[in-house]
């Protein structure tokens, strides 16, 4: 049964995990990484998959040297139930008008941590 702080949390998390996307400084990054993510967490979307933290901070670091210098913002608050949240995620350049790139998330919790996220592209870069 899900409990009423399951899906703030479950919200709070997919936040975080934007935040992720966001911070450039790879130490930082890692440790944010660690918290977030469950030690065998998955990452599937259609651009590549990547299995326990080593690999998503990987992943996450290649996202960031192509896209260099793009924001990852939230448009609209992740809706969540139990521990499930989904979220429409922009890329954008700072103080744009219009993102770059548009995608759709879903992300599975384990003990409060992300266990599986399975992306999705909705609009990439031309």
């Amino acid at each position: 049964m899900t409990t009423a702080s399951t899906v703030p949390a479950a919200a709070d998390v997919a936040r975080r995990y934007l935040e992720i996307w966001n911070e450039t400084d790879p130490q930082q990054r890692r440790k944010l990484v660690a918290e977030v993510f469950a030690p065998g967490a998955t990452y599937t979307d259609p651009l590549g998959t990547a299995v326990g933290q080593d690999e998503i901070d990987g992943f996450i670091g290649g996202a960031q040297a192509q896209f260099a210098g793009l924001v990852f913002s939230l448009p609209a608050d992740p809706d969540a139930h139990h521990d499930l949240a989904r979220f429409q995620w922009h890329l954008s350049a700072p103080g744009a008008d219009e993102p770059i790139a548009i995608g759709f998330d879903v992300v599975e919790l384990a003990d409060g941590r992300i266990a599986k996220v399975h992306g999705f592209l909705d609009k990439l870069p031309g």
